[in-house]
């Protein structure tokens, strides 16, 4: 069996935000026209107020980090050029699904015909983590064994504890929209390649999906590469999250393969078990428990991704080089997500505008300092004051956990 190369590939989403107003801004046909050299980096989305990257292939995290600062930046001055400013978090923390316009290109209105209303509603922003697995059988076998810590993954990534101008109650709000989705979640267990490609042939011949493209799993083989793409975690504010958590599933993957290496192996656990942990990380992100299936215990989230890294993958970050990205994993626990860092930004100025502020500022940290600190200032400055959405209904109002 081939080893694996173990590229990385990484795609974020990002919102484009009205600096004045905070609200997201249908504007990403304006931003990209006449940069049409760039449009193998940064795409449409579903909807225009939605901007998407994809990176190089990279053999590190090192060369990932470069990778995001650069597209990031790249983003960041297309949209300076329109007076807009971008912002990553899996959710807007106030402006409403259903003003949002639907990209005017032939395959997002496809998906637009193909589901309704459920394509309007995905206002959601992720991070896509592409790792390079090139024999196809132990593609699936890394698939099948790297479910059980996708929801530790997940934990340390929640962007998104606010929808509609509401408290959800939630960090990962994100994992809820886009669960609404066919084909989505923890994927089944599945014996072989083969009978993956069974699955995808069969849900063509029935005019269900067009291609493997349109299967939206947690973790899945990507349709045209030789990937392992995985697909669970909201996107990441401060590009530290991003690179962190990509060279954390690089090394799952190694882990994996030494594994395998040595003919050993990690026990497949129901997906039902693994769904129970992705729900305890939706709600609670890095303050609630995780489950450990072998003992048969509730643990603090905290214990169980520290095991993870200090355990699992532990013994392979150093052939990877990447010690220092997976060990930043302890500064988001100590720290707070970006989830529980909005969540702290509202509990202090009860201004849903201030949490937009803050996620701008942390999504230029070390890309453009000027906006980081100009939105750093925004955030800090003024009183508690009530902020209004669309001169509608008073924010705090809404702002009850559900």
């Amino acid at each position: 069996m081939q080893a694996p190369s173990l590229t990385l590939g990484i795609e974020e989403e990002y919102q484009i935000i009205d600096p004045e107003t905070r609200e997201l801004r249908s504007y990403i046909t304006e931003i990209l026209k006449g940069d049409h050299m760039i449009l193998d980096e940064v795409k449409p989305e579903l909807h225009q107020s939605m901007v998407e990257i994809g990176s190089k292939v990279c053999r590190t995290p090192q060369e990932v980090r470069g990778e995001l600062v650069r597209l990031r930046g790249m983003v960041m001055d297309l949209a300076g050029k329109n007076g807009l400013v971008i912002a990553a978090a899996g959710t807007h923390p106030f402006s409403l699904w259903t003003r949002q316009e639907i990209t005017p290109l032939d395959r997002y209105v496809g998906v637009k015909q193909d589901l309704q209303d459920l394509a309007q509603q995905l206002l959601i922003f992720g991070t896509h983590v592409h790792v390079g697995v090139e024999d196809r059988d132990f593609l699936i076998e890394a698939m099948n064994v790297s479910r059980y810590l996708l929801p530790h993954v997940l934990a340390l990534s929640t962007s998104s504890p606010f929808w509609q101008g509401r408290r959800t109650g939630l960090k990962s709000y994100r994992s809820i929209i886009f669960r609404n989705f066919p084909r989505t979640g923890m994927p089944p267990v599945l014996r072989s390649y083969a009978e993956f490609d069974e699955l995808v042939d069969t849900l063509v011949k029935t005019r269900c999906i067009p291609d493997g493209s349109k299967i939206w799993w947690d973790v899945r083989p990507h349709h045209a590469y030789p990937t392992l793409e995985f697909r669970v975690c909201d996107v990441c504010t401060r590009v530290d999250e991003a690179v962190c958590l990509a060279a954390i599933l690089q090394a799952i993957v190694s882990k994996i393969w030494k594994l395998r290496r040595d003919n050993l192996t990690f026990r497949l656990y129901p997906q039902a078990m693994i769904d129970e942990n992705k729900w305890r990380a939706v709600r609670f992100g890095l303050d609630g428990k995780l489950i450990d299936f072998g003992r048969e215990i509730e643990q603090p989230a905290r214990e169980l991704i520290a095991e993870m890294l200090e355990w699992f993958v532990d013994d392979v970050v150093d052939e990877l080089g990447s010690r220092r990205e997976v060990e930043y994993a302890f500064q988001i626990m100590r720290d707070g997500s970006s989830a529980d860092r909005q969540l702290a930004q509202y509990d202090r100025t009860r201004d849903l505008r201030k949490v937009v502020d803050r996620v701008v500022s942390e999504t230029a940290e070390g890309v453009r300092p000027e906006i980081a600190r100009t939105f750093a200032d925004r955030a800090a400055e003024g009183a508690p004051h009530r902020a209004v959405m669309s001169g509608e209904t008073s924010l705090p109002e809404q702002l009850k956990a559900t």
